[in-house]
């Protein structure tokens, strides 16, 4: 269970309280206005910012001891971070080892998360000789190789086109489904929340309210919710 214990975080005139709990292996859409705190909430989980007050805490334990690199996190970005002058298999294997100094087994890993995402016969291509959505696989492969329980999205389809981020949202739900990553996906976009995530997470007004099931909560906004989407 990935726990937000009355957490309080204030940055001159924005302030962001959240006290909930995700349970672990769920699927969650984080949606509010832009600048609400969706990505702050993020950056709380995978430790790039602490709170000013409260624990993050998984399955019990405090995370705030722990560095962004030790976390039980992965993330998952709109950029993909994909470095330019590696292949795409090294590009995937830095999700095994920094240093890419990768053992037989772990190429082995590598080859298999290739071939999860569709990409088999890609792995000594460049990025740059790669379509958006071959990208997308290519950093979703990285961050599935490092086996974290918590995976955090940050819009990382959004510049897909619909078919392709519906794929890519599908493909997701898949694999997480079968690894049983808690995940956390911030999205501007609702339909997004439909397809991909059971419950979502509303931000708005300095709060991140508790999960709630996101087809109820979409077919009947609340009030703050409703203007946001503009319905």
């Amino acid at each position: 269970m990935l726990e937000f214990c009355d957490i309080h975080v204030i940055q001159g005139d924005f302030h962001l309280t959240a006290d909930f709990a995700v349970l672990a292996g769920r699927r969650v859409a984080v949606i509010g206005p832009s600048g609400s705190g969706k990505s702050t909430l993020l950056s709380l989980v995978s430790g790039f910012l602490r709170p000013d007050r409260g624990q993050i805490r998984w399955e019990g334990r405090d995370l705030a001891p722990l560095s962004p690199g030790q976390r039980p996190v992965s993330v998952l970005f709109q950029d993909q971070n994909l470095f330019p002058h590696l292949s795409v298999a090294q590009n995937i294997g830095l999700g095994l080892r920094p240093d890419l100094r990768l053992s037989s087994d772990q190429r082995d890993q590598v080859t298999h998360a290739l071939a999860r995402v569709g990409l088999a016969d890609m792995g000594d291509r460049r990025p740059a000789q790669l379509s958006g959505g071959q990208q997308s696989r290519v950093a979703l492969a990285r961050v599935l190789l490092r086996a974290r329980p918590i995976l955090l999205l940050d819009e990382p389809f959004s510049a897909l086109g619909p078919a392709l981020k519906d794929e890519m949202l599908d493909l997701l739900a898949e694999i997480t489904g079968q690894t049983g990553a808690t995940v956390l996906m911030v999205t501007h976009d609702p339909d997004d929340a439909r397809r991909f995530a059971p419950d979502t997470i509303v931000i708005h007004d300095g709060r991140a309210d508790p999960p709630t099931a996101t087809g109820p909560l979409l077919d009947n906004p609340p009030p703050g919710l409703r203007a946001y989407l503009g319905g």
